[in-house]
């Protein structure tokens, strides 16, 4: 068996005003996630929580996003967060930031790896 990519989401969230870069990463995570409805595991035969989810974040201030409260956001499969520098920090006149969060998800399952031939 071998991962196989099977979808790829990208979101973008933001705090306004309490510059937290965990609830601009969990907002960027959701945008991804809550415009589809990925039906793919049901199709294959899988279960959902098969699903192994990769989710890359982008935020200037890395350090400071909970890891385990942005894989929460995942309704089911296994997740794998990696939070790098990325996003944005837009000051604001009083002195206040408002941070901007991307995300990337991508959807994996363990498949039988066929080295790419035709069936027929």
């Amino acid at each position: 068996m071998a991962l196989k990519r099977f979808a790829m989401e990208f979101g973008m969230g933001t705090d306004l005003h309490g510059a937290d870069y965990t609830k601009a990463a969990v907002r960027a995570l959701k945008d991804a996630l809550w415009h589809n409805s990925l039906t793919m595991a049901p199709a294959f035969g899988f279960p959902r929580e098969a699903m192994q989810v990769e989710v890359l974040i982008g935020v200037a201030r890395p350090d400071l996003v909970d890891k385990a409260a942005v894989a929460a956001v995942l309704p089911y499969g296994t997740a794998k967060v990696t939070v790098e520098e990325g996003g944005l920090e837009v000051p604001k006149d009083d002195g206040s930031l408002t941070v901007m969060a991307n995300a990337a998800a991508v959807v994996y399952f363990d498949v039988e790896d066929t080295g790419g031939a035709a069936h027929g």
